[in-house]
């Protein structure tokens, strides 16, 4: 699996979307943060930006739902122009049907983790899904400090996948930067989303550069990695 880097616009200007879309154009997804103030603490934006951003940009939008009634709310985001939805299983009532449903819409689905929710509880739901989030900070706010002690819990989701031989993509968000993109490589990560130290940076596009050599590399020295 390449290295994937997702820029998310939670750091962007939000005055200046489209022209932010722009300064990251060699990323490989768009990273949208969807918060509803009820399943986070934190109020964000919805369809209709993402269908603005959809048509602004040319680089695939990677749309996470931290809301509540996922069941609901996650087919409009297809509907408006994402090419990967992802709802948090603390969320989902009924997250098989939901994870096809959004397939069925012509999307990738994904299924996000907060901290504190064990991977194992989902081995067998695994197949349903296209990438599995590993959330490394508590979801809700930009610029959180990563946490380390979710390393492990990257590593058993890799040995998941590899035990089950399926084409899942393992995404990590939150305080990914360069000091913590390699450890999250090396533990099994292959899809990064990183905010502030994408928009935060002089040159986003230079930052996205920096942060996929440095994954790369850590691939490159990672056991699970050399045998996929």
């Amino acid at each position: 699996m390449a290295v994937q880097i997702n820029p998310s616009i939670l750091s962007a200007d939000f005055a200046r979307l489209a022209d932010e879309a722009k300064a990251v154009e060699g990323a490989d997804w768009l990273h949208v943060d969807v918060m509803d103030n009820h399943f986070v603490p934190n109020l964000t934006l919805g369809t209709p930006i993402v269908e603005a951003l959809a048509k602004a940009t040319d680089t695939p939008l990677d749309c996470h739902l931290m809301i509540e009634e996922p069941d609901r709310w996650a087919p409009a985001y297809v509907e408006a122009g994402a090419g990967s939805v992802t709802f948090h299983a603390e969320a989902a009532a009924a997250p098989v049907r939901l994870a096809r449903e959004i397939r069925a819409k012509g999307a990738r689905a994904s299924m996000a983790l907060k901290p504190a929710t064990p991977v194992e509880q989902y081995e067998d739901l695994l197949p349903e899904l296209d990438m599995l989030l590993i959330m490394t900070v508590e979801p809700g706010f930009g610029g959180q400090a990563f946490l380390d002690i979710m390393l492990p819990k990257i590593r058993r989701t890799r040995q998941l996948v590899a035990k089950h031989g399926l084409d899942l993509w393992v995404q990590v968000d939150g305080g990914v930067s360069a000091e913590t993109v390699e450890r999250c490589a090396e533990a099994g990560a292959d899809v990064f989303v990183a905010g502030s130290a994408v928009y935060g940076a002089k040159d986003p596009a230079s930052a996205v550069r920096g942060l996929r050599g440095q994954a790369e590399a850590a691939h490159a020295k990672a056991g699970w990695a050399a045998g996929a």
